[in-house]
C-alpha cells in the first residue's frame, strides 16, 4: 500500500481527520504518519517533521502528503530536501478531510499512487454536487457506460442514510478483490453510472434510502463482483436494526 502523510498546524486536526478516514476501513488500512505542529503546545508546521514523517512510511508504492494551510505546503515542499527515501512523493492538492478520506480508503483496497491521487483531486466533486454547483474543469470524470454485454442487477437502498460514506467504502473495499469493472447508477435520479472503485464517485450520485440503483459489471468476475455488491445492498450494509 501506499504511504500517507498528514501535514497539520494542529495536532488534534490531524488526528481527528485519521480517525474518520479509519472509520471507514474495514481490514488493513495503509500506514500513516502524522506531521503536526511547531512544537510543545505551538500551532505551526515544521519541515523536520515532515520529512521524518515521509521517510516512515516510505515504500516502493510511493508517497502522498496532505497539508491544511498554506504554510503546510511550504514545510511540506521544504521538506523534500531532507528526505532520505528515494520513493516518488507526491504533494496533494486535495481538501484537507475529504483527500485524506478517499486516500486512505483508495489505499486500503490496494490502488496505486496515481489513482489515489486522482482520487483524492477529485475530492470536493459530491459536496458539490449535493449542493448542484458545477465541478471544474479538473474534476474526476464520470466512468464510461457499461458495455452492453454487461451483467447488471437493480437493487432498492434500504439502509436509513443510502449510499453515504461508509457503505460507499464498503462497496470500494469489496470491488477490489473482484477481476472486474463495475459500476453504479441510480435509476431513481438518473445519475450515474460512476466507477464503484471510486468513493468519490459513489458518494457523488446521492443516492439515498428507496433509490433504485443499478450495479453492472463486465470482467472474467463480473458476475461474482455483481452478487457480492447486491447482497450488501440487500443487507442494508450491515446498517439495518
Amino acid at each position: 500500500m501506499i504511504g500517507i502523510v498528514v501535514v497539520s498546524h494542529s495536532p488534534g486536526l490531524a488526528e481527528a481527520a485519521v480517525h474518520l478516514a479509519l472509520e471507514m476501513v474495514s481490514g488493513a488500512p495503509p500506514p500513516i504518519a502524522i506531521a503536526a505542529g511547531a512544537g510543545e503546545g505551538v500551532i505551526g508546521t515544521d519541515a523536520t517533521k515532515v520529512a521524518a514523517a515521509i521517510d516512515e512510511v516510505s515504500n516502493p508504492e510511493g508517497v502522498i502528503v496532505f497539508m491544511d494551510l498554506g504554510s503546510a505546503v511550504l514545510s511540506a515542499t521544504m521538506a523534500l530536501e531532507f528526505i532520505e527515501t528515494s520513493t516518488t512523493v507526491r504533494l496533494s492538492d486535495a481538501p484537507f478531510v475529504e483527500g485524506i478520506i478517499a486516500a486512505v480508503v483508495l489505499a486500503a483496497a490496494g490502488a496505486g499512487l496515481d489513482e489515489v491521487e486522482r482520487e483524492a483531486h477529485g475530492a470536493m466533486d459530491a459536496k458539490r454536487g449535493q449542493l448542484d454547483r458545477p465541478a471544474p474543469a479538473l474534476a474526476t470524470p464520470p466512468a464510461t457506460p457499461p458495455a452492453t454485454d454487461a451483467v447488471h442487477v437493480d437493487e432498492t437502498l434500504v439502509n436509513p442514510d443510502g449510499l453515504h460514506s461508509r457503505p460507499a467504502a464498503a462497496m470500494v473495499k469489496a470491488v477490489s478483490t473482484f477481476d472486474a469493472k463495475v459500476t453504479i447508477a441510480d435509476l431513481t435520479t438518473g445519475t450515474g453510472p460512476v466507477a464503484a472503485n471510486s468513493l468519490v464517485g459513489l458518494m457523488s450520485l446521492g443516492s439515498k434510502t428507496g433509490d433504485v440503483i443499478r450495479i453492472s459489471a463486465t470482467g472474467p468476475q463480473a458476475v461474482e463482483a455483481v452478487e457480492a455488491l447486491r447482497e450488501m445492498v440487500v443487507d442494508g450494509f450491515g446498517e439495518l436494526p
